[in-house]
């Protein structure tokens, strides 16, 4: 084992062999051959995870993951560890016990580090909370619906104690107040509060809006309410992972009491975009350079793929681009816990409809807001207006040929991590083929590619 370096980021480097074992669709847990040489194993750790590398003779990566507080994994035997990542998993056999131990050893501190920490601070830099607002605000497809959604059922409203949770600027308390709401309580954890508050006193609304300073985990109410209001949303759906904060104020809700939204579909289709992937494996362009100022740097280039297709990309497309129909999956506010959302799977099976290469999965979602006179959509679809969420795709770092008629299946798994944010782990086979490609992506650091 090498020495471990004095920096936060530690590196320890193990002689495995190393056991596919792989998930299928249909069947159980299935060995394959394990390696015949020992390989490398290098682990990276961070301050909330590590990054597990296994390679071969030649530095060809063969197996990679990253391992957080909610990745799969179990000792086997007395120096094996077995580590899931969607449908496939690795058997790592280690050289001795002494080495299983000092590896598990150094995993189980990463995994516990920072336990303690919140989930929902410093959503908002304080020096921009005004812009970060605005920002919402002007998007007119997301505040005119709230607006429709609320004035057109004011029957829920009128004479009714709402709970605004996350109320930022209050745009969405004195939408209340307008379709008649007796009281509100417009709850904001960030600085913003404050700016708030005085949009209340500057409207003459202070005895309609009460203005709570602090996390809806933490704040008290007088009283229980007719219906919670939120904006809870962020890039595909789950970033920001305020849907727990929404959920988690159910707490004050009254029996067959409302919310709005309601109920949240977000959509998954496979897409084919050959100039997208290009672009994006060509971000690491720069590190194939073999004498920058007299310094090889080649020797980064499989890592600096690797880190930039991490990355989601955010921006909008062409639905011509889609391979199939999409699969939809759905979050009802009104049933679901906020423990559902820390680990949310996304089963899919498409049926092609053209034969190509697909590149990766797209994202987007729909909002529903169930009232007793409409139901109003708030849609993020790339066939709509565009709004400030855009879409979200998912690259595979091989893309996957398929033929029109064909199925691929597998799934999407989202693992809610203490960024704010969720991993999102990607497999995707071929059926017909049995070809296989995955990814794993950071939702919390994502490309913008709107500008």
């Amino acid at each position: 084992m090498a020495a471990q370096s004095s920096s936060t980021q530690q590196l320890l480097r193990y002689s495995v062999k190393l056991i596919f074992a792989e998930e299928e669709l249909s069947a159980g847990l299935k060995l394959n051959s394990p390696s015949q040489t020992a390989l490398q194993l290098e682990v990276q750790l961070g301050d909330e995870d590590a990054d597990v590398t296994v390679t071969d003779a030649d530095g060809v990566c063969v197996f990679k993951c990253l391992v957080s507080r909610d990745t799969e994994y179990c000792r086997v035997g007395k120096q094996s560890l077995l580590i899931t990542v969607g449908y496939n998993s690795a058997l790592i056999q280690f050289k001795s016990q002494s080495e299983y131990s000092t590896f598990s050893d150094a995993l189980n501190k990463c995994h516990n580090k920072n336990k303690e920490g919140s989930v929902f601070s410093q959503r908002t830099d304080e020096a921009s909370a005004l812009q970060y607002f605005q920002n919402m605000m002007q998007d007119f497809v997301r505040t005119a619906t709230y607006h429709r959604a609320i004035l057109q059922n004011d029957v829920d409203f009128v004479d009714k104690v709402v709970l605004d949770v996350g109320c930022g600027s209050g745009i969405l308390s004195f939408f209340a107040v307008q379709a008649g709401a007796r009281k509100v309580y417009a709850v904001e954890a960030s600085t913003v509060a404050k700016h708030a508050e005085l949009l209340v006193r500057s409207n003459n609304l202070s005895d309609k809006i009460v203005v709570l300073s602090g996390k809806i985990e933490e704040i008290s109410l007088p009283e229980n309410v007719d219906v919670v209001i939120s904006e809870p949303m962020g890039y595909m759906l789950f970033n920001e992972r305020m849907l727990e904060t929404y959920l988690h104020s159910k707490k004050w809700l009254k029996t067959r009491g409302m919310m709005f939204p309601t109920f949240s579909d977000i959509h998954l289709a496979p897409f084919s975009d050959e100039q997208l992937y290009m672009e994006h494996f060509s971000r690491a362009n720069f590190w194939y350079q073999e004498c920058f100022y007299g310094v090889n740097l080649s020797s980064l280039r499989t890592a600096a793929v690797d880190e930039y297709f991490r990355q989601p990309i955010v921006d909008t497309f062409d639905t011509r681009i889609l391979m199939a129909q999409t699969v939809k999956y759905t979050v009802n506010f009104l049933e679901a816990a906020e423990e559902d959302l820390h680990r949310v799977e996304i089963p899919f099976v498409f049926q092609m409809t053209h034969s190509g290469l697909i590149h990766g999965l797209a994202f987007w979602f729909d909002v529903a807001f169930v009232g007793s006179l409409v139901t109003v959509w708030l849609s993020t679809a790339p066939t709509e207006p565009l709004t400030h969420w855009y879409q979200v795709r998912c690259l595979l770092q091989t893309p996957l040929f398929v033929k029109e008629g064909e199925s691929l299946s597998g799934k999407v798994l989202l693992v809610a991590n203490k960024r704010q944010s969720y991993d999102i782990h990607i497999v995707a086979m071929v059926d017909e083929t049995g070809i296989k490609s995955s990814n794993i992506l950071d939702l919390k650091n994502p490309v913008f590619r709107f500008a």
